[in-house]
């Protein structure tokens, strides 16, 4: 066996094993989400919630930063160092600004009345806690990671021919982005669907 065809195999193996966590995630927040419409028809549910202006900013924060982390992929595997080095460092600070949003819109949430646990708390907003929080450690991972990947590259151990590294690092980033996506619109979606089954009823 070659060195190229070991590289290669190895490789596949690792994303294989990336891919079959990302599965697990997604069907750990699919029955999330579903608990979640189920528990719609509780009367103690909040009709008129909505999500903080903090998590629309989030959003764009992170679909941002898939952006950059695609881009310093690009540029590693045309072994532009310096390119690679700014991308990676825009996209940490994004992944932060993300975070950082994520609780200001918790904060947000509280300020007008509405708490996560306690007997002030809902059920509505203690899910939207429990959805939210699991999503962020999953991309506290991925900020792990990303420390990671940049360490590495400061150490120059990327290169055109050896880019394995950042390649996973963007791939679970990529499905952070897309888990998101579905999480906001998920929850987005929920407020629309009460007003249309409203409108009907009427």
């Amino acid at each position: 066996m070659t060195k190229d065809e070991h590289q290669s195999r190895t490789a596949r193996s690792y994303k294989l094993i990336l891919l079959f966590a990302m599965v697990s995630m997604t069907m750990m927040f699919a029955g999330l989400t579903s608990a979640f419409v189920v528990s719609k028809s509780r009367v103690d549910w909040l009709k008129d919630f909505q999500l903080p202006p903090a998590f629309f900013i989030s959003t764009f924060a992170i679909l941002a930063s898939s952006i950059t982390f695609h881009l310093a992929k690009k540029a590693i595997q045309k072994d532009n160092q310096k390119a690679t080095s700014q991308w990676l460092l825009v996209t940490l600070v994004l992944g932060v600004a993300f975070v950082v949003l994520q609780f200001i819109g918790f904060g947000q949430i509280v300020a007008k009345g509405y708490y996560f646990t306690g007997p002030a708390s809902s059920i509505t907003t203690t899910f939207l806690y429990i959805v939210t929080v699991m999503h962020l450690l999953h991309l506290a991972g991925g900020l792990i990671s990303l420390l990671i990947i940049i360490y590495n590259h400061f150490k120059q151990k990327y290169s055109a021919t050896q880019s394995l590294g950042i390649e996973l690092g963007v791939m679970y980033w990529h499905f952070l982005d897309l888990l998101w996506v579905y999480l906001f619109l998920f929850l987005r979606m929920q407020r629309y669907n009460k007003n249309w089954s409203h409108a009907i009823k009427s």
